[in-house]
């Protein structure tokens, strides 16, 4: 994506620089000429799994993420280690998360998690033709269970609100427009809808 010719970059001031992302106050000049301060986290990239069983069934992982204070069902997904590809990084994750390989891969685009305050892009993948392995998991990946939810469940689950993880549904919401989902018959989109 280019950017606009307009913006330009004047400084930037590290804050804090962790072990993932650096977080820094960034002056800059906004299209249309206005100056302005923002605080942004320069973060190196991810890449998020939707795995596809034979059933035609969605793998997610029941994940614990401290900054939500609650367990989500999620996709697989992980940090880029720098100069990794989002592909080799995408099996990486779908084998130390969920326990899988898989041996067809589709290429489902970036998304962009926060573009108000940080550089991260999320490129996505569907895997399908699984296959177990062992898992490998880093001391802070807290996952109590991986099971395969029924695309209508799913479905249904973004619709109520308890499936709350946007790169899943984002992730979800490209697999159907690929034509990779059969949601079957579904109910009304959303409250009221009719």
């Amino acid at each position: 994506m280019a950017v606009s010719p307009e913006f330009q970059s004047l400084s930037w001031s590290l804050v804090h620089r962790g072990r993932v992302f650096e977080l820094g106050i960034e002056e800059v000049v906004l299209p249309g000429g206005t100056r302005a301060r923002l605080d942004l986290i320069r973060h190196p990239g991810a890449a998020a799994v939707l795995p596809l069983d034979a059933k035609g069934e969605v793998l997610l992982l029941r994940q614990f993420r401290r900054a939500a204070e609650a367990y989500l069902w999620e996709i697989p997904a992980g940090t880029r280690e720098p100069g990794e590809d989002p592909a080799t990084c995408a099996r990486r994750e779908l084998a130390e998360e969920a326990g899988l390989r898989a041996s067809t891969w589709i290429d489902l685009g970036d998304v962009l998690p926060a573009p108000g305050y940080t550089t991260e892009t999320i490129r996505l993948f569907a895997a399908r033709d699984l296959e177990p392995v062992a898992t490998r998991r880093d001391d802070d990946e807290i996952i109590s269970e991986v099971r395969g939810f029924r695309p209508d469940e799913l479905w249904d689950a973004v619709r109520v609100g308890t499936l709350r993880d946007g790169k899943t549904m984002a992730a979800l919401l490209r697999a159907l427009a690929a034509g990779l989902l059969d949601l079957g018959p579904v109910g009304p989109l959303g409250p009221g809808a009719s």
